[in-house]
């Protein structure tokens, strides 16, 4: 493989190195803990606020799944939208809609009231803005963490934590805030953590927060297929975006209507916003572990391993143990859970090229977002009918299986494999131009001839 060689940018030896600059990782990760604290809020309040209309676990479920679709949509085509018209900007206009989304809830409650329609249009709203921030942030990473001096390994682990640190606060502040100043009046902070989220990035210059230089002249539907397809030919990607799908599909469910309808029966939110800080608060940890030691780890045995091991203490969880065991299981679930998202996302960044990345980010998110309609309209109806603790064994159980089932897929040794020519991973991922399509051809041939490399 020459064609790279060939192609880096002449520089002088006696050029200065660039220096390092932390402030652009910095606020990346600043603004992914406001907008994954935001949601988090929203994570204990909205399920809370649709059962204290409705009463009913079944019109929770189905306004989760029947958001789902406008949220699996924006996923599938924000992509598009980030490479094509930058990534920075789509992430500020991302924030500012979603804080105008859910200041929405204590608009309408202070007016006409919240009707069970009024709550539907405004989680699809909150549903198609957010994805949009999540890619945005995503595909900056790469750029922001050289920048900064950073691996990839431990940028990754980093940003997997910083995400945890707002999950850690954000449902234990929701679930405080509901028991306090009421369930509408607790939109107003997540609006807030909106707010000063595209604050900051509208204040810092970002690496890679431009658009692509090099993209294509498709129509939207063609360039998404574009990264569908590209997505479907990897053998590891492919495989990656199904088991997302398959454990979304059996977790999504469990936070947002079993866990809620056991602590709702219980009147105790403060309760459900703890648990779920206690699984995050695992997370931060198992994540910071990884970004420490990650790069002495085999992926392939880091990523299965933690899929097994956070899957056990969910089933523990399931068996409805005294609360302070629940916590510790949450925890535990939280811990073992470091390597998924960080090793996840290393195999993006290590097999997709720089005018693809955020199509493919936006495509690996919504095929594990496609489950979640599935998960939410079988366990709506299933708690109803049998109660939500076998409910909840079904669905960590089958989360087990699922992580087990992982240790026999051949694709996943790829994790392993070194970064491909073209790709944010490899040192000459930033070739531009025409050369950019040179070397996404000699990726194409890469790939093609993996199969027969393995054998």
């Amino acid at each position: 493989m020459t064609v790279m060689a060939s192609r880096r940018p002449s520089t002088s030896t006696s050029a200065a190195a660039p220096a390092r600059r932390l402030t652009p990782f910095v606020v990346l990760e600043t603004t992914a803990v406001l907008a994954g604290m935001a949601n988090g809020i929203t994570m204990v309040a909205f399920p809370w606020l649709v059962l204290e209309t409705t009463g009913d676990a079944t019109a929770t479920a189905t306004i989760a799944a029947v958001t789902a679709l406008p949220l699996l949509l924006s996923m599938l085509f924000t992509g598009v939208v980030v490479d094509r018209l930058g990534r920075r900007p789509v992430a500020i206009v991302s924030d500012v809609l979603s804080m105008l989304s859910v200041v929405l809830v204590p608009v309408l409650a202070m007016t006409v009231g919240l009707q069970y329609g009024l709550l539907l249009l405004v989680a699809a709203l909150g549903a198609v803005f957010d994805p949009a921030g999540v890619t945005a942030r995503e595909t900056m990473l790469p750029e922001a963490a050289r920048t900064a001096g950073l691996s990839l390994e431990r940028a990754n682990g980093l940003h997997d934590g910083a995400y945890n640190v707002a999950f850690l606060i954000g449902p234990g502040l929701g679930g405080i805030l509901v028991a306090t100043v009421g369930t509408t009046t607790t939109f107003w902070a997540t609006a807030a953590a909106f707010a000063l989220s595209a604050l900051l990035m509208g204040c810092t210059r970002m690496p890679g927060g431009a658009r692509v230089r090099h993209h294509d002249q498709h129509g939207l539907l063609k360039a998404t297929g574009e990264g569908l397809a590209f997505l479907w030919r990897d053998r590891l990607l492919r495989t990656m975006a199904i088991l997302g799908a398959l454990l979304v599909g059996v977790w999504l469910p469990v936070e947002g209507v079993v866990l809620p309808y056991i602590f709702n029966e219980a009147d105790q939110p403060g309760r459900l916003g703890l648990l779920i800080t206690a699984m995050s608060a695992g997370g931060v940890v198992g994540a910071l572990l990884y970004a420490a030691w990650g790069s002495r780890l085999p992926r392939r045995w880091a990523f299965v391993g933690s899929l097994i091991l956070c899957a056990v203490p969910c089933v523990g969880l399931a068996l409805m143990p005294a609360y302070p065991v629940m916590l510790l299981m949450g925890v535990l679930t939280g811990v073992f859970f470091g390597a998924v998202s960080p090793v996840n996302n290393l195999a993006l960044q290590n097999r997709t090229p720089e005018r693809l990345r955020g199509r493919v980010v936006g495509a690996m998110g919504s095929s594990a977002y496609a489950a979640g309609p599935l998960g939410y309209l079988v366990a709506g109806p299933l708690v109803d009918a049998w109660g939500p603790q076998p409910v909840l064994l079904l669905m960590t159980g089958s989360l087990l299986l699922v992580s087990i089932a992982s240790a026999f897929l051949p694709s996943l040794a790829l994790l392993d494999a070194p970064p491909v020519p073209g790709t944010a991973g490899h040192p000459d991922h930033l070739v531009v131009g025409p050369d950019a399509r040179l070397v996404e051809a000699e990726l194409a041939a890469h790939l093609a001839d993996e199969p027969q490399r393995a054998a």
